[in-house]
């Protein structure tokens, strides 16, 4: 009579079963480590292989890849990405903020044209800022007193901030006798690096710095994980919610300013081209650095991902439509996975 072997056991019936297969524990401990570090590096691989891509690329290796088309290419996004950090703010606490790129739009338009009429380049700035706060703070106290939904309080304020900029310009761009400090601040770089990309750097390293090493970010993620827990806490959360909002308008307030640096002026239209990259990027953030989390460093991933993606087909001759698909397809799958990566991080 033959033995069973040491893989087999005896079932209902005296049927043999195949016996389950351990796995040993440091093979477990060992697979969720590199699980991990695959997907918090997924998105910046496909940022290095859309550069190799593009850089080898026919149709755009004669360009792409130079030193003047990369600064280009980082300069123009820092606006899109000051506002994405904005975004990001209220998001970690899942708040949306629909506003970002009206905001953005309207600082430029008032500072362009205080500069043009021979305001100070200060003053001019801190005009900018100023209007980011006061569309923040209104933004606020009807979130979080008059509890008003957030989408349709930003989205409502986008579209108000839209008439006010038509009424402004008419539909023109606002273009004038913008100070050379402004422009040169704009356009020029230090040592081969886009001075608004260092500007973006100061910003970025100040947000990354309150969400992750302050008691402020911590509430945020207490919120945007559980909120009922966080009010048990004893977090005051409509103050810490429309601070959110504040914040938002005043880093939004902030990319007007850049951009009338960037451009010598003032697009009415800035929002229409920003607001898609920055809401996208601002949720593709779950999806990379740390996964299943808002956080700055996967905003910046995906603002340059979706910046080189843009740039590439451009340069390739794609019709204009098509940044169109790549955004509007990028914030659809920053939301699916941002969910799906938060669902998992709490089950």
């Amino acid at each position: 009579m033959s033995s069973l072997s040491n893989n087999t056991e005896v079932g209902a019936g005296g049927a043999p079963q195949a016996a389950p297969v351990v796995v040993p524990a440091r093979k477990r401990r060992l697979r969720k480590p590199i699980r991990a570090y695959l997907e918090a590096h997924a998105f910046l691989g496909l940022l290095v292989l859309a550069l190799v891509f593009f850089s080898v690329w026919p149709k755009t290796s004669a360009v792409f890849p130079t030193t003047a088309n990369l600064q280009i290419l980082f300069g123009s996004s820092t606006v899109a990405a000051i506002a994405a950090l904005g975004s990001l703010i209220p998001l970690v606490c899942n708040e949306w903020d629909l506003s970002i790129g009206a905001t953005a739009g309207l600082s430029s338009v008032f500072v362009a044209v205080a500069l043009t009429n021979g305001t100070s380049p200060f003053l001019a700035i801190a005009l900018g800022i100023g209007i980011g706060l006061a569309v923040g703070i209104v933004n606020a106290v009807l979130v979080t007193r008059l509890n008003v939904n957030a989408v349709i309080t930003t989205l409502g304020m986008s579209i108000i901030l839209a008439g006010i900029i038509s009424l402004k310009t008419g539909g023109v761009t606002v273009a004038g006798s913008i100070p050379v400090a402004v422009t040169n601040f704009g356009t020029l770089s230090w040592f081969g690096i886009p001075r608004s990309v260092v500007a973006l750097a100061v910003v970025a390293a100040i947000a990354y710095y309150v969400l992750d090493y302050t008691p402020y970010g911590r509430y945020l993620y207490a919120l945007g994980s559980n909120r009922s827990a966080a009010r048990l806490t004893g977090i005051r959360i409509k103050l810490v919610v429309g601070t959110t909002f504040v914040i938002a308008g005043a880093l939004c307030g902030a990319a007007g300013v850049l951009q009338v640096a960037r451009a010598g002026g003032a697009n009415p239209h800035l929002a229409d081209s920003i607001l898609l990259p920055a809401l996208a990027a601002a949720f593709l953030s779950a999806a990379a650095v740390r996964p299943g989390r808002y956080n700055v460093g996967g905003v910046l991933v995906s603002v340059y991902f979706l910046a080189v993606l843009n740039n590439g087909l451009n340069l390739a001759g794609a019709p204009e439509y098509v940044s169109n698909f790549v955004n509007g397809g990028a914030l659809i799958v920053g939301v699916g996975v941002a969910a799906r990566l938060g669902g998992r991080r709490e089950a």
